[in-house]
């Protein structure tokens, strides 16, 4: 089969590979609608998860059922469905305990353009068929299952990790595709006062479609003393890191009210050690939490994201600003991503 692939750090192209092999608990799949992301740009380019070579990439998408093995039991051949990024082994410890992302040892859930093959492929394996798939929800186009594979759960895990609770102030920084579902998430949650951080005119407009009372231009200065301002002094509730590097937790912490939390679901790329300020940190006793994660996966989750999305509650229109038709353009998706252009939110290509 055919694959767009992570050759090493740095460089990337289309290889032959063999069809992947079907175990009795897993499934084989052919994509429908296939979606690149940053975290493969921060792979490929970055070096963030070590060298790859010939590892296809790709871990968003929706596929149609090709072949199923012996056990399984909720799904045959020919069935359209949801494919999450994070693939859990439930029969794991790590499971078990409540952390299925990290079932086999830390992120290792995210098996997907990590360690195995990814979706870009004219076929792709998902283990444990019967608890990572989901079926297609009828009246969800295949165009927008893709978002529900990573960015979806991705943003909503940001609102989770910073307990957003009814009637809370929320900012959110960074409104790329991955913050605009935070910020959807922090609305569907019940925030009040929800502060949205960016700058292209693009996500700006996304962003308050999703929720958004006010924007913060990071290049008019300091995130946290444009938070400090607008807030008399007093800081935010929670705080939703979608967005920067390992610099922004400096501000994320400033912005926030002592007792708060701070929800992180930002792939850090590059960097050794996260700056968080002594003194606004409440010289270690401030009560203001940091909780970084993993989105999980599984097929639960799709399933009610995929409810979201059928009953008219989420919309995921705003999220796709470029389409594409036909397999061979996964190369030129994924350059979007590399290159950000401005009017650039998501890509998807329609197989």
């Amino acid at each position: 089969m055919k694959g767009f692939a992570m050759l090493k750090i740095g460089e990337t192209g289309w290889i032959e590979k063999d069809r992947p092999k079907c175990g009795p608990m897993d499934a084989i799949c052919k994509p429908l609608a296939l979606s690149p992301c940053t975290s493969d740009v921060h792979t490929v380019w970055e070096g963030a998860i070590g060298d790859r070579h010939n590892m296809i990439l790709g871990h968003e998408g929706c596929g149609e059922v090709v072949e199923v093995g012996a056990l399984v039991k909720d799904f045959k051949p020919g069935d359209k469905v949801l494919v999450p990024a994070i693939t859990p082994d439930w029969n794991s410890l790590e499971a078990q305990a409540g952390y299925s992302m990290h079932s086999g040892g830390m992120l290792a859930g995210w098996k997907f353009s990590n360690f195995k093959d990814g979706v870009f492929g004219e076929f792709f394996h998902v283990n444990d068929a019967d608890g990572n798939l989901a079926h297609l929800p009828d009246g969800v186009e295949v165009q927008y299952a893709p978002m529900l594979s990573d960015m979806v759960p991705t943003g909503f895990h940001g609102a989770e990790l910073a307990d957003v609770q009814y009637g809370d102030s929320v900012l959110v920084i960074g409104i790329g595709p991955v913050g605009l579902m935070s910020v959807a998430g922090a609305n569907l949650r019940g925030a009040s006062k929800l502060y949205a951080v960016g700058s292209r005119p693009a996500c700006i407009e996304a962003a308050k479609f999703y929720g958004a009372t006010d924007i913060i231009n990071y290049k008019n200065g300091p995130i946290d003393k444009q938070i400090l301002d607008l807030t008399h002094g007093k800081g935010v509730d929670k705080v939703i890191i979608a967005g920067g590097t390992v610099d922004t937790f400096d501000e994320a912490v400033k912005s926030l009210k002592a007792g708060g939390k701070i929800g992180n679901v930002n792939y850090l790329g590059e960097g050794t050690y996260i700056k968080i300020p002594r003194a606004e940190w409440g010289v270690g006793m401030g009560h203001k939490q940091i909780n970084g994660g993993l989105m999980p996966g599984g097929r639960l989750r799709m399933e009610k994201l995929g409810s979201l999305v059928a009953c008219g509650k989420l919309d995921l229109s705003k999220l796709i600003t470029h389409k594409f038709n036909g397999f061979e353009n996964v190369e030129k998706a994924l350059m979007l991503m590399k290159d950000k252009p401005a009017d650039l939110i998501k890509p998807v290509v329609i197989i």
